[in-house]
């Protein structure tokens, strides 16, 4: 019966532990009439609250509240952990989303985090000018440390792979909007692999400042990262102190800086099919890639989803208006429904006035309930580039942009009225080099 699909064998009146018991069998439509009565018992437990509750608990969650803030080496991977996967521009991130977070932040946290191979760094979301598609003539785009960089857990980094290869630019349009040199190096990387920034720039007979512009060019593309996160600060201010003094006699290394490598190594896939000798053994081959990629994107899919849990707590498709690499909600739907019948992640209706599904981690159910009753009169002030910039998406208001320099100002869980404008950021905020003085024809900033 059990291998006819009419019974299934378990543990099903006893809790998950460790300690063995009897196995029981149940019958599969009484099991499954007991998980959908189960599942819709505990829906009903939950009451909503309104978005400025769901505000004021976000900036707790999130470690922005006053009291709440992490420390040490710990809180910043803790930090980048619920962080992961999103965009921010570079120059946003040791400037006010990192030091909101960790208390007396250090940025030798960080290089340890990415120098051990914890974390790692680059872009994933294309320049629109790359994709536009509108038959003109070739853009160049000259990087700045505007644009947009995000952080990810290699641990746990499934999603990865999935964005990159959803967000690929045609070769095409690469070639047309990069520079000479900066085609000269991904070439380099491509046939050595990881190379020191010094090896590179001995290797293809550049200048210091030429390879550096070259690789952030490469970076800001998406196409490049490094082992280090003190290499990205390097590209942003090229002004800053090298990372070597020089004292008489010897020369003393002030920090590791790391290599640089490809972010997403050209993968060409293999003719399965073709490389088959018969077509009985071909269809075999394409059966076993395609549940492969299957499998793969499954793997990415969960990836993703629990990403966006940790960074909010509670989910649902408005919160998506930020994320510029998560996938559609339809996809990520089917995910959060069996993982909600897996008991991992709580269903219902938590928020009040949006539609669709709703998905919370059991932890934020509970402190999401407790937030009722708590007030946090205090004014907290946010960079418009952090993901908790939701105002005009779950609170009402004008949308920020996400630019640096802007700011959103909260207060109990609304937007504060009193803050003044926002300031543009001052132009020696930009190395001089990454400052835009290019004509305006052919040319995009990242």
């Amino acid at each position: 019966m059990e291998m006819q699909g009419l019974l299934m064998r378990g543990t099903f009146e006893y809790p998950t532990t460790t300690e063995d018991h009897e196995i029981e069998w149940c019958e599969r439509r009484i099991l499954q009439r007991i998980h959908r009565r189960t599942v819709a018992t505990l829906r009903k437990q939950i009451e909503p609250v309104t978005p400025s509750v769901y505000m004021r608990w976000l900036l707790n969650w999130q470690h922005l509240a006053p009291q709440t803030q992490l420390a040490g080496e710990e809180g910043v991977l803790e930090a980048l952990h619920q962080l992961e996967g999103f965009e921010a521009p570079a120059i946003e991130w040791e400037r006010t989303l990192l030091p909101a977070r960790v208390a007396n932040y250090d940025p030798r946290w960080l290089d340890a985090l990415c120098l051990s191979g914890a974390v790692g760094w680059g872009r994933i979301s294309p320049h629109p000018a790359w994709s536009s598609g509108d038959g003109g003539a070739p853009r160049r785009v000259i990087p700045t440390n505007a644009a947009p960089i995000t952080f990810y857990i290699r641990e746990t980094a499934d999603w990865l792979p999935h964005a990159l290869a959803q967000q690929c630019v045609e070769e095409e349009n690469l070639a047309a909007a990069l520079s000479p040199v900066a085609l000269q190096l991904r070439t380099l990387l491509q046939q050595r692999g990881a190379c020191f920034a010094n090896d590179i720039q001995r290797i293809a007979n550049l200048t210091r400042q030429q390879t550096q512009h070259a690789l952030w060019e490469l970076a800001t593309a998406g196409l490049a990262a490094a082992d280090g996160f003190d290499q990205l600060r390097a590209c942003m201010d090229p002004r800053r102190k090298s990372t070597t003094t020089e004292t008489p006699g010897k020369r003393v290394a002030r920090s590791s800086a790391g290599r640089w490598s490809l972010l997403n190594e050209p993968n060409p896939a293999t003719n399965l099919v073709g490389a088959a000798t018969n077509s009985k053994e071909a269809h075999l081959k394409a059966t076993q890639q395609a549940i492969e990629q299957a499998r793969r994107t499954d793997a990415a899919l969960e990836s993703f989803a629990r990403m966006l849990l940790a960074r909010y707590g509670v989910l649902f498709r408005d919160l998506l208006a930020r994320e510029s690499n998560a996938p559609k909600w339809r996809d990520l739907l089917n995910i959060l429904r069996r993982l909600e019948a897996r008991g991992e992640v709580r269903g219902g209706r938590f928020l009040s006035g949006f539609g669709g599904e709703q998905y919370a981690l059991p932890a934020a159910v509970e402190s999401l309930r407790a937030a009722r009753t708590r007030d946090c009169f205090a004014i907290i002030t946010l960079a418009a580039a952090d993901p908790i910039n939701l105002a005009g998406i779950v609170i009402p208001g004008d949308r920020i942009p996400a630019i640096p320099g802007k700011q959103v100002v909260y207060r109990n869980g609304n937007l504060y009225s009193g803050n003044a404008a926002p300031t543009p950021p001052a132009a020696h905020d930009l190395p001089p080099t990454m400052v835009s003085n290019a004509p305006a024809t052919g040319l995009t900033l990242f």
